[in-house]
């Protein structure tokens, strides 16, 4: 792999599927560093999440530098590079912003945020933001992930603020602005380590966010059509224009009687819609009240300029104030003109309305980017070199699918893809059971589903991660396993996630059910995880806007949408739940995938080659009796006391 990105830093594009454990971090990171100190180019590293982006950071980067210093005599220098609001700020600490009263401390954009897992919800906020003071006035780095344990979403929206709230070269704390600094940092090191959520907002548009650099690598590449297509994504409210005609009332004294009444508006155009795509594009009573909340937001940020002028050179409060409230209104503006825009005529955005929380919050429209290939090639890979790498790249036996998503078909240079195996062997560590006798899968899960859950479980004696479809199947294998056998088990949403994969991890007879966090990146190497159970092939929901969008589009292209998008989605998914039972060279165990569609469908073969190629079969007495060894050698020696 490390000789292929060599070749690649030549200006072609390279997709280098690399199984788990292959050590693809080292392989992409020493050819990198390499080529930086020899040439000065500068390299982005790119990761899935802040946790890779971490471990990338502490563990391989400085491992690689070392080897590289060893052997070049110079070492690279590799900066840390995040969001704006992950860091602390200083100013904002000091009284520089208006206290946030409770019922409006989330801005528009953060209304619709779930909260991070872990991240001290037991305290109250007041508690945690006197802890973050302290550690303010310790902090090298200002980082949200170096304080530990963690703070609530909550009390870290009254210590940090977005980009655009900054006050950028008027703040009097600009020379120790935590944020700055990294940007500073990272415009000076050879390697730059940051994630798909900052490739996503430079991919709509926001370039800057990155510094200059001429070579660009993704791992955990798969995730990254989705994270761009998240970061394009804007909803709007009745609430959330109520808050931000709010935040412009409390911060600048602007008049906002007719923000207010359109957002009144709104809600009764909203409340008129059931929940669904707007196939059709918005109906008239929608677009129409889209129109005037645009426009008065328009009128209430032209008052706050207007406002700002006669404060000018305003220090504390008052400025961070009307910066909140600026900020919050050109995102209104800027979401009410894209969505009363052709975007959605013109097939570039879907549209939908959708009820939060079953319904507990007011209606929502949403729109999505259909098709985010091109912003990928025209503003991440053009004129560079580009790296992106996963274990699951190559999709029913090619990378042609996912090539296609990340723009690689789009952008110049060309591009090619590499399998460079695995240090397993799948076929003698693993089984693939796929009980043909099963009932197609229909709404819910069956009762002959269920049962077979159960034989495996009891044959398996617990260590199952049960991967489902839905919600409300988890629960029910959840419920049907703590009735019929005295295994441990634990559901997700009954507790933080990682909380319940560490106690899934700790215990042989535990079972962990639930449904997609855990399909993606669970590491329970060894005994604790010797089953995985999939209760049917995971396409999008039918109802989904967003796939049925894009399936539209690939057939009125000439394509099959069902292979390009549904099964394409599918297959993803299913190399990855596959992929939690073998982490480690000793691990065995059974991938069960229990639903006979992906044996007797036509597509059946796609899917099962987008799989790590376990040793398949459909004899549930093979299946059964394997998992006892497997439990049975977990079990202690017994003496011959016992025996006799």
């Amino acid at each position: 792999m490390a000789r292929q990105v060599v070749a690649a830093l030549e200006g072609d594009h390279l997709l280098v599927q690399a199984g788990t454990g292959t050590g693809k971090s080292l392989a992409y990171l020493v050819p990198v560093m390499v080529d930086a100190v020899d040439t000065g180019r500068r390299a982005v590293v790119s990761t899935a999440t802040l946790a890779l982006q971490r471990q990338v950071l502490t563990k391989d980067a400085p491992l690689a530098a070392d080897a590289v210093e060893a052997v070049t005599g110079t070492r690279p220098v590799v900066a840390l590079l995040k969001g704006w609001q992950n860091y602390v700020c200083r100013h904002r600490l000091e009284g520089g912003y208006p206290q946030d009263e409770e019922d409006t401390l989330f801005s528009a954009g953060q209304a619709a945020r779930a909260p991070r897992p872990g991240t001290g919800e037991t305290t109250s906020t007041g508690e945690q933001v006197v802890r973050l003071r302290q550690w303010a006035a310790q902090t090298d780095t200002g980082d949200r992930d170096d304080l530990v344990p963690g703070v609530s979403d909550r009390a870290w929206a009254q210590v940090s603020v977005s980009r655009a709230e900054c006050l950028g070269p008027s703040c009097p704390l600009r020379a120790e602005c935590f944020p700055e600094l990294a940007r500073a940092a990272a415009a000076q090191a050879d390697v730059v380590v940051t994630n798909h959520a900052m490739l996503g907002i430079a991919a709509s548009g926001n370039t800057g966010v990155l510094p200059e650099h001429t070579v660009l690598v993704v791992d955990e590449a798969h995730e990254l059509a989705d994270r761009v297509r998240s970061q394009g994504t804007v909803s709007l409210s009745a609430s959330a224009v109520a808050r931000v005609a709010a935040t412009a009332r409390r911060h600048a004294s602007v008049l906002v009687a007719d923000l207010e009444s359109a957002g009144q508006g709104l809600q009764l155009a909203l409340a008129d819609l059931p929940d669904g795509r707007l196939a059709g594009g918005l109906p008239g009573p929608l677009h129409e009240a889209l129109v005037l909340v645009e426009a008065a937001a328009r009128q209430v940020l032209a008052d706050l300029r207007e406002a700002a002028k006669t404060a000018e050179g305003a220090t504390g409060p008052a400025a961070g104030g009307v910066a909140l409230a600026r900020t919050a209104l050109n995102e209104l503006v800027e979401a009410a003109a894209r969505m009363t825009s052709d975007s959605v005529a013109e097939r570039r955005d879907v549209a939908w309305v959708e009820r939060p929380r079953m319904g507990a919050d007011p209606p929502r429209l949403t729109l999505a980017p259909i098709d985010v290939a091109g912003a990928v090639a025209d503003t991440l890979l053009a004129d560079r070199a580009a790296v992106l790498t996963s274990a699951t790249l190559s999709l029913g036996g090619g990378f042609e699918p996912m090539a296609h998503a990340l723009g690689l078909s789009l952008a110049g240079g060309g591009w090619r893809g590499i399998d460079v195996g695995t240090p397993f062997d799948y076929a003698r560590q693993g089984i693939l059971y796929t009980p043909t006798h099963l009932p197609r899968p229909g709404t819910g899960i069956s009762e002959a589903t269920l049962d077979e859950v159960l034989a495996l479980a009891e044959a398996s004696r617990g260590g199952m991660l049960g991967l489902f479809s839905s919600r409300r199947a988890a629960q029910e294998a959840a419920e049907m396993l703590r009735g019929a056998t005295d295994l441990t088990v634990y559901a997700q949403g009954e507790d933080q996630l990682p909380t319940l994969v560490e106690a899934f991890a700790a215990r042989e007879d535990a079972c962990l059910v639930g449904t997609l966090s855990l399909w993606q990146g669970v590491d329970v190497p060894g005994r604790a995880c010797r089953l995985v159970v999939i209760d049917r092939i995971p396409f999008p929901r039918p109802d989904d806007p967003v796939a049925q969008a894009r399936s539209e589009a690939v057939a009125a292209a000439g394509g099959n949408g069902f292979m390009a998008v549904s099964a394409v989605h599918a297959a993803l998914l299913l190399a990855q739940g596959a992929g939690r039972l073998v982490r480690r060279a000793e691990d065995r165990g059974v991938v069960a995938v229990l639903d006979p569609r992906l044996r007797t469908a036509r597509y059946g073969a796609f899917l099962a080659r987008s799989m790590p190629p376990l040793w398949p079969t459909r004899d549930r007495e093979v299946v059964l009796g394997a998992l006892a060894r497997l439990a049975d050698e977990g079990r202690p020696a017994r003496t011959d006391t016992a025996t006799r």
